[in-house]
């Protein structure tokens, strides 16, 4: 049974990943932007609260998304493990994910973290929104800006993660098998 989270900042690879290693280990990979997608599409209570903040461009609440996440990790498909991409982000996301999972009896096993130079980074995203037409890709400044909060939010979560023993870190840059490769060597160290 493996319950994981896996972080880096945006471009370092992670939903490409998460897919791959969920394959190998045989656990569902749950991405938040999914379980959105999900709720809303499906009509759901909570989906349609979401579908509010969604339709105006605005983030989800915390308080929204930490229920979101509780209902899903509560699926069958969750109780033999699972690999989360996307939540949480920050330290106050990762104590409610903790809590939310001693209501269900359980702990993390690890935190995989994809890391990458800003650079490149910055270059991977402009490819991506140039070969994927993700608009919100294109913008250096944005970019930059994402990194920036990612290095200002996520970063103090992950260090506490680190204090836990929790932490395997992984170089993103590669082929996207030469980093797989990387990631289940750490795994199974």
């Amino acid at each position: 049974m493996t319950r994981m989270l896996i972080v880096g900042p945006q471009g370092s690879g992670k939903g490409t990943q998460a897919k791959l290693v969920s394959e190998k280990l045989g656990i569902v990979a749950i991405s938040t932007g999914d379980i959105f997608r999900a709720n809303i599409k499906g009509e759901t209570e909570l989906g349609q609260e979401a579908k509010k903040y969604v339709d105006a461009g605005d983030l989800v609440p915390d308080s929204l998304t930490n229920r979101l996440v509780e209902d899903r990790l509560r699926w069958d498909d969750a109780a033999d493990g699972f690999l989360l991409d996307g939540y949480p982000r920050n330290r106050t996301q990762a104590a409610t994910l903790d809590e939310i999972l001693a209501r269900l009896g359980v702990e993390l096993d690890v935190v995989l973290e994809l890391t990458a130079d800003t650079e490149e980074l910055t270059q991977r995203l402009k490819h991506r929104a140039e070969t994927e037409g993700r608009a919100d890709d294109a913008d250096e400044t944005v970019i930059r800006r994402r990194l920036e909060l990612f290095e200002n939010e996520t970063r103090p979560m992950i260090d506490e993660y680190k204090t836990r023993n929790l932490v395997k870190q992984v170089d993103g840059l590669g082929s996207v098998d030469e980093v797989n490769v990387r990631i289940m060597e750490a795994l199974n160290s």
